[in-house]
């Protein structure tokens, strides 16, 4: 049981901290989250046009503030209820078993509405996003890589989908040599076909061959010929090597 020195002196340290919060507040505008994101941030009517990296700094910042104030105003709440728990006698009494809250723990947290052993942070939550409700299964269960599959799967669809433009640049890509036009991962990766030649053959019908389709990868396949057999006639390599 507390006495009343005690609970005078958490009365005044709550009242102080509720003060100097208040005008922490007044000062900054509650964190200038009630001005204009798009107009006093970038000094722009819109972002419609802006590429999401040129106002990322902006969106932290807005952010940070928004977090900020929520968790400033959570803790005015809270402390202006600890105000009422002292006015009404319930102060230092935890609200789950009745029993006293330690001075220890009031001390260090003066809102503290129960023990140590029924406090809200003893269980962690289960409850998940409400968007996993509507989700389906995860991205990777759809691809197939590492089976050794060659049919249209989920990375195929999303590289599809990419080949006309992604927010992605060079520099997101390592140890690849990369261009604005394959900006997605594996854009090398043939489609349509298991093999290179493939893509060049063509067969009738029957599935008889009925010759060559000219395009940029049979030209690559013609150069590499031609590069296999110059260095084969200058003794780099076997001539029975493989390309």
């Amino acid at each position: 049981m507390l006495t009343t020195n005690q609970l005078r002196s958490y009365k005044k340290m709550i009242q102080e901290r509720i003060l100097a919060l208040s005008d922490e507040l007044d000062e900054n505008d509650e964190f200038g989250v009630s001005q204009s994101f798009a107009q006093h941030s970038t000094g722009e009517l819109s972002n419609y046009d802006n590429h999401p990296g040129d106002t990322a700094t902006e969106l932290y910042e807005r952010e940070k503030d928004l977090s900020l104030n929520e968790h400033a105003k959570t803790e005015l709440a809270e402390l202006t209820k600890a105000l009422e728990r002292i006015g009404n006698g319930k102060y230092g009494i935890c609200e789950v078993c009745g029993n006293d809250i330690s001075t220890e723990r009031l001390a260090a947290l003066p809102t503290a509405s129960t023990c140590v052993e029924h406090s809200p942070s003893q269980k962690t939550s289960d409850r998940r996003p409400a968007e996993e409700g509507v989700l389906g299964n995860s991205f990777e269960e759809h691809v197939n890589d590492s089976n050794d599959a060659t049919f249209f799967d989920a990375e195929d669809s999303w590289q599809r989908a990419a080949k006309y433009g992604t927010s992605e640049t060079p520099s997101d890509f390592n140890a690849q040599e990369m261009n604005y036009d394959k900006m997605y991962i594996d854009s090398n990766e043939p489609v349509g076909y298991v093999e290179e030649i493939e893509s060049f053959l063509s067969a009738d019908l029957d599935g008889k061959p009925s010759g060559v389709i000219p395009n940029q990868r049979h030209e690559r396949y013609e150069d590499l010929l031609d590069d296999h057999d110059h260095k084969a006639s200058q003794g780099t390599i076997e001539d029975s090597d493989l390309i």
